[in-house]
C-alpha cells in the first residue's frame, strides 16, 4: 500500500507539472500587446472585407439594382434558363462520374497495395495542377475536326466538341480530383480491420463495402461530392474552350455571365452571377456542417 502510495506520487506531480506547462502556454499566446492583436484582427477583417463580402455585396446589389421584378425577367428569359439546364445537366454528369471515380480510387489507394499506386496518385492530382484552358484544348486536339479522332467522329456523325458531351468531359477532367482527395486520407485512417472481420465473417466484397465501409465514409463522401459539384457549376476555362459560345445550346452560367456582361446588359449579367454567388454560399454552410459530421465520424459512435 504504501509502495503504490509512493508510485502516484510523481505520477500526480508529473500531471501537475505538464498541465501547469500547457497552462502558461496558452498564457503566453495572450501576451502579445494588445495594439499587436488589435492590428492582427483588423488586418483579417480589412482583407476578409475587400475580397469576400464587398464582392458579393457589388453582385447582389446590382443584381437587384432594377427592382425584384426585373431580377426575376432576368432569371425567366430563355436563354438564361437554357443556361441554368445545362449547367445543373453538366453538373450532375460529372459529379456522378466523380463519384463513381473517387470510390473506387480511393477503394484501391487506402486498402491495397499495387505497383503504379503513387502513379495514381499523382494523375489524381494532375488537374490541380493542369490550367483548365489547357485541359480545354486537350479535348480540342483529340476531338476536334482536325483532331486525332476528328474524322472518326464525324465519319460516325458523333458530336462531341461544341455540345453537351465535350462541356461533360472538360468539367469532369478538372473536377474528378474532389471526390477522391476527401476520401483517400479518410479512408486510409480507418484501415482495413472492419473489413477484413467483414470478410473473415462470410461477407462479400460489395456487402464489405456497403455495409462496412460506405457508411463510414458517407460524410466523406457527401464532403467530395459538395465540393466537385460547386467547382462544376463554377467552371469557366475549359468549357469556354469546348463550348462554341452558341446561345441557348452551350452556354453554361458562367459563360452566359461574361456574354451578357459584355453586351452591357448588367442586370442580367449579374443576375446570373447571384445564383452563382449564392451557390458559393449555400456550398460554404454545408461545408461547415459536413466538417462538423466528419471530425464527429472520427469517435466511436460511428463505428
Amino acid at each position: 500500500m504504501t509502495m503504490q502510495i509512493a508510485d502516484s506520487v510523481p505520477l500526480s506531480a508529473s500531471d501537475a507539472k505538464a498541465r501547469a506547462q500547457a497552462a502558461a502556454a496558452r498564457d503566453n499566446l495572450r501576451t502579445e500587446p494588445r495594439a499587436v492583436r488589435i492590428t492582427i484582427i483588423a488586418l483579417a477583417m480589412i482583407f476578409l472585407t475587400v475580397f469576400v463580402v464587398l464582392p458579393l455585396v457589388v453582385v447582389f446589389a446590382q443584381a437587384f439594382s432594377r427592382g425584384v421584378l426585373a431580377y426575376l425577367a432576368a432569371l425567366a428569359e430563355p436563354e438564361a434558363l437554357a443556361a441554368i439546364r445545362l449547367t445543373l445537366l453538366v453538373a450532375a454528369i460529372s459529379v456522378g462520374l466523380n463519384l463513381v471515380f473517387g470510390l473506387v480510387a480511393a477503394w484501391a489507394i487506402a486498402k491495397f497495395d499495387f505497383p503504379g499506386k503513387t502513379f495514381l496518385i499523382t494523375l489524381i492530382d494532375l488537374p490541380f495542377s493542369v490550367s483548365p484552358v489547357i485541359s480545354g484544348l486537350v479535348f480540342v486536339l483529340l476531338f476536334g475536326a482536325q483532331g486525332y479522332f476528328g474524322s472518326w467522329l464525324r465519319d460516325h456523325d458523333i458530336q462531341i466538341l461544341f455540345a453537351v458531351p465535350g462541356i461533360a468531359l472538360a468539367t469532369t477532367f478538372v473536377t474528378f480530383p474532389f471526390v477522391a482527395r476527401a476520401l483517400i486520407p479518410l479512408m486510409q485512417e480507418q484501415g482495413t480491420q472492419e473489413e477484413e472481420a467483414a470478410i473473415s465473417l462470410g461477407a462479400s466484397g460489395l456487402q464489405t463495402f456497403f455495409r462496412v465501409t460506405l457508411p463510414n465514409i458517407k460524410w466523406g463522401v457527401l464532403y467530395g461530392v459538395l465540393l466537385c459539384n460547386a467547382r462544376a457549376m463554377g467552371e469557366f476555362g475549359a468549357v469556354s474552350v469546348v463550348s462554341g459560345h452558341i446561345r441557348g445550346e452551350t452556354n453554361t452560367m458562367p459563360l452566359l455571365v461574361e456574354i451578357l456582361y459584355n453586351e452591357y446588359q448588367f442586370v442580367a449579367a449579374f443576375a446570373i452571377a447571384s445564383l452563382l454567388a449564392m451557390l458559393a454560399l449555400i456550398t460554404l454552410i454545408v461545408k461547415t456542417v459536413l466538417e462538423r459530421h466528419l471530425d464527429e465520424g472520427q469517435g466511436p459512435s460511428d463505428h
